[in-house]
């Protein structure tokens, strides 16, 4: 189990995709975070989900993020956001994993529920 303190220790990057990002509805939950630029994933593809879009882990021709530096505090946060569970990753929305970015490996939160009938965002990262 990978506490938010044990995490931070681990690699203090987190990527984010959707309402984290800068500008939209949830960025508040990064404030005073470092932010370290943008990058593409291709291993990645998000879904429409209507309010927010959810990460999976399947090619794609590069999914769009932002990479922040943050402290055990703010990732303790956003696992609450993100309803991550340490203790079974599988039970809640999400789940935390490293995955490379131009900036070193950086956690990356992935939708747990099934996605079917849910537009696929194969490219950039805008979704409605």
């Amino acid at each position: 189990m990978l506490t938010p303190e044990l995490a931070v220790a681990r690699t203090p990057l987190v990527a984010v995709y959707g309402t984290l990002k800068r500008g939209l509805g949830n960025h508040h939950w990064l404030e005073g975070a470092d932010f370290l630029g943008g990058d593409r994933l291709a291993g990645v593809t998000l879904y429409d989900l209507g309010p927010f879009p959810g990460a999976k882990l399947e090619p794609s021709r590069g999914v769009e993020v932002e990479v922040f530096r943050v402290d055990a505090h703010l990732l303790a946060g956003l696992d609450r956001l993100e309803d991550y569970r340490p203790r079974q990753p599988w039970r809640g929305l999400y789940d935390r994993s490293p995955h490379p970015t131009v900036f070193g490996h950086a956690w990356l939160y992935l939708y747990n529920p099934d996605v079917s009938g849910h537009e696929a965002i194969r490219e950039g990262g805008w979704w409605p």
